[in-house]
């Protein structure tokens, strides 16, 4: 069944206040990044596949957004020392500014003058106007916190931010209720073949790597994406809490 017209940030605008609230526990997050950490497993899972993902690139330049980039390590990790790292042009958005300053400065240590880094909201498709159609997409740490609609319009509206066999990397929880297996299912029935889909051992972390097998679509601003839910709301907290 096809999606209802795309909401835009004209019908639905963000509210400043929310976003600030909703961005503030993830320095403390970040923290949690220390060797040998079940996040840190489920970085190095990303990290992979995002190499693979640059592996099976043509020659020339190499389109990449990343979705709540963080600090960037996961893309920024992979590039470091890698052979085509200086054909990556990037747009990586964080709304976390004390995050996004952390990126630039790894960005300025790795010499990579090609990266960018937006201090914004990934909801929007107005955050990727000059950098789609990309040849990655990095859409990790945001399937769970965000309603399962918003999920599947993501996907669906991901080809229009894509170029031809554009690859995808996404991360969701296998927490109950796994809605990990429909994921898959919204990014084939959007064109999307799955390549890989693995999980941290001991874990319900997991993540997925995807390539766009159908034609891409045109770029259209202002098209809502995502909202990241109340703390208390986002399915990966309610995981954590267990049943109320």
């Amino acid at each position: 069944m096809p999606l209802p017209p795309p909401v835009t940030t004209t019908t639905r605008p963000a509210s400043s206040i929310r976003l600030r609230i909703v961005a503030t526990d993830w320095l403390a997050w970040h923290e949690q990044y220390a060797s040998g950490s079940a996040l840190n497993q489920r970085l190095e899972l990303v990290r992979r596949f995002i190499r693979a993902a640059l592996d099976a690139q043509p020659p020339g330049e190499i389109r990449v957004l990343s979705m709540c980039a963080g600090d960037g390590r996961d893309i920024l990790g992979v590039l470091d020392g890698h052979p085509r790292a200086t054909d990556v042009r990037a747009r990586l958005v964080e709304m976390e500014p004390v995050l996004a300053g952390r990126a630039r400065e790894a960005v300025s240590r790795l010499g990579l003058s090609a990266i960018d880094v937006v201090t914004g909201d990934a909801g929007s498709t107005d955050a990727y106007a000059g950098i789609a159609p990309v040849n990655i997409a990095l859409v990790c740490g945001v399937f769970g916190n965000i309603t399962d609609d918003d999920i599947r319009a993501t996907i669906e509206h991901l080809p229009e931010l894509c170029a031809a066999g554009a690859h995808a990397v996404w991360t969701r929880g296998t927490f109950e209720p796994d809605l990990t297996p429909q994921i898959r299912r919204w990014f084939e029935e959007s064109s999307f073949r799955n390549l890989a889909f693995e999980g941290v051992p001991g874990t319900t972390m997991a993540a997925g790597h995807v390539v766009l097998d159908g034609l891409p679509r045109p770029y259209r601003s202002g098209v809502r994406l995502f909202e990241f839910l109340p703390d208390e709301e986002r399915p990966s907290q309610r995981a954590i809490r267990g049943p109320a």
